[in-house]
């Protein structure tokens, strides 16, 4: 199986771990290493993740990607419209998206969450989006 990852790159040193967490989750589970595509924040996700999906090439596609509570807002319109575009993505064309976007109250949360430990999202995404990828082909299902 072949995997894509889409990771906001917003924060660095976080994207790279969690790209870090899913490419060893992928060869651990004997996949190919995953192409890896960057985009600048959270909201740009689901784009990435229907261009990539829409491809035909990919088995499954690993949403990365880090949203940090400030003072404003924004934090809510991201978070939501990040998960909510990338649900989309997965509903409209067949190709399974893991929502691997930390959505944290600080960058403490942030690094527990983001590899070394039992808490690593991109692991826990790419795990995801290759457990229903392997269903998908147990099912004969077909991408749309």
């Amino acid at each position: 199986m072949t995997f894509a990852i889409v990771v906001a790159r917003f924060y660095e040193h976080l994207a790279d771990r969690l790209v870090g967490g899913a490419q060893t989750a992928f060869a651990e589970a004997g996949a190919d290493e995953a192409d890896v595509f960057e985009v600048p924040g959270a909201f740009e996700l689901p784009l990435a993740a229907k261009i990539a999906a829409e491809t035909g090439r990919y088995d499954g596609v690993a949403c990365l990607g880090a949203v940090i509570r400030g003072e404003t807002d924004h934090y809510d319109y991201v978070c939501a419209e990040a998960a909510r575009g990338i649900q989309d993505v997965q509903l409209r064309t067949g190709v399974p998206c893991a929502f691997g976007v930390l959505t944290v109250d600080d960058m403490d949360q942030a690094l527990q969450r983001s590899g070394g430990g039992k808490r690593d999202t991109g692991r826990h995404a790419a795990e995801a989006v290759m457990a229903l990828a392997r269903l998908r082909e147990q099912l004969g299902a077909s991408q749309r």
